[in-house]
């Protein structure tokens, strides 16, 4: 081996070997220590942003933003030092700028979306929104997509292209949300006994607020209720289970007085005009 090395045939072998291993390995040492550098100075920034006064959700957005071109930069050094000329691939890319926006058209959609969250500002981190159906609390909104927490502590990602195309209720701009309930009672019932009922259990529920006021309404004359719209307005920490244990305590409450809460049925009748039935004899004749 040592002396296919020093063969002078060879020379030119090995100087290009050398030249090309020093490369590959310079490439690789700088795209390591790179990538490092680059996530902790974006973890950096993203701390530094989200300690001053800009808006979390920017901050969060604009970190992401500073990694990726940090790691656009560090992509075009480990290029430019395996000796691929920068200006040359610029080239390249310039030429195969519309076939490479046509096939990305989505991802740049969900960038430019991104931007509009950012800017406009529908929803911050940490609100809670309803979007294309899904409700849950903003954790992230990166790029590319927005992470949302549900309920039931699943994990929701959507695209943010989606979002901007769709209709976003934010819950949290408030202190306060409303407890809507349509509760029906039978037509033979009372409904000022009914109203009475449900504004007494609301106003002595502490977690319902006093202003606005708690209010019963007839809804509807509905096929086989009177529908009763009781409303009030709670804390948003308290919306759920003021909904549902008022819900309870009303039923049971409707329950104790002798209120019935219709459900949905039909009557049978059946009429009996006393003439026999000619089928019905015969079955019973052949029967016999």
């Amino acid at each position: 081996m040592m002396e296919w090395l020093q063969a002078p045939e060879n020379a030119y072998w090995v100087d290009l070997g050398i030249s090309v291993g020093g490369r590959l390995l310079g490439a690789l040492a700088l795209l390591l220590i790179g990538l490092r550098l680059a996530k902790m100075l974006g973890r950096w920034v993203g701390v530094r942003l989200e300690n001053s006064d800009l808006e979390a959700t920017a901050a969060m957005f604009l970190g992401k933003v500073v990694l990726v071109i940090m790691q656009i930069i560090l992509l075009l050094a480990v290029i430019q030092l395996l000796g691929v000329p920068v200006s040359s691939m610029f080239a390249v890319l310039g030429a195969a700028g519309l076939a490479i926006g046509l096939a990305m058209k989505d991802s740049l959609s969900n960038i430019a979306s991104g931007i509009m969250l950012v800017t406009l500002r529908p929803f911050h981190v940490n609100d809670l929104v309803t979007i294309n159906g899904v409700t849950g609390k903003v954790e992230m909104v990166s790029i590319f997509q927005t992470r949302l927490r549900g309920a039931d502590n699943q994990v929701i990602t959507l695209p943010n292209a989606l979002i901007t195309n769709d209709s976003i209720i934010n819950l949290t701009p408030d202190t306060m949300r409303r407890v809507e309930l349509v509760i029906g009672i039978g037509y033979g019932d009372d409904i000022d006994q009914a109203r009475e009922i449900a504004m007494n259990l609301m106003q002595s529920d502490s977690r319902v607020l006093k202003d606005p006021q708690p209010t019963v309404y007839v809804y509807e004359l509905a096929e086989s209720s009177v529908n009763l719209g009781i409303r009030c307005h709670a804390g948003n920490a308290d919306y759920f289970a003021t909904k549902c244990e008022l819900t309870e305590a009303i039923k049971k409450a409707y329950d104790r007085a002798g209120i019935s809460i219709p459900f949905p049925q039909r009557d049978l009748h059946i009429i009996d005009s006393g003439k026999p039935d000619p089928a019905k004899a015969i079955g019973l004749a052949k029967a016999s």
